[in-house]
């Protein structure tokens, strides 16, 4: 009975362990490279309203935020070179209430569109979710929509 259980153990741990390898990469965090690391918290933390974590490199060219569902975005300052900025790279937010957003974007004046660039307009998916696009301080341009 002994020697059953021990291979029923051994079989179980072999099937977690191999589950382990094959398991999905998931995402941990976005890093967001800027020119400026103020200009760039202060739009973030303003717009956003992230809470800022507490981030190991103590070097002031480096903040961290939770944005939510256990990841964390790192806004990174180093030195600058341009870089190709195209819409269809971008990241996605989701906020609770679409208006409320964009009655804090008018009130920051961050400028805001639909998809084709129409300002002060929003998409409306075939799902019915809406959509808006931002750019931060360095160009690079953010989805927000309502599927909260």
């Amino acid at each position: 009975m002994k020697k059953s259980l021990a291979i029923v153990f051994l079989i179980l741990g072999t099937i977690s362990l191999s589950n382990k390898s094959m398991a999905q990469a998931k995402i941990t965090h976005i890093a967001v490279y800027v020119e400026d690391i103020q200009r760039s918290t202060d739009f973030y933390s303003k717009v956003f309203e992230f809470k800022e974590l507490d981030e190991p490199f103590k070097d002031g060219l480096h903040v961290w935020y939770d944005i939510g569902n256990n990841l964390s975005m790192h806004v990174i300052q180093a030195p600058w070179e341009p870089v190709t900025i195209n819409k269809n790279n971008h990241i996605c937010f989701s906020v609770p209430d679409m208006d409320e957003f964009i009655s804090k974007l008018n009130k920051l004046n961050v400028e805001f569109g639909d998809w084709p660039g129409n300002k002060g307009e929003i998409n409306l998916r075939p799902d019915g979710i809406k959509q808006i696009y931002i750019q931060d301080p360095d160009g690079y341009w953010i989805e927000i929509n309502d599927e909260y």
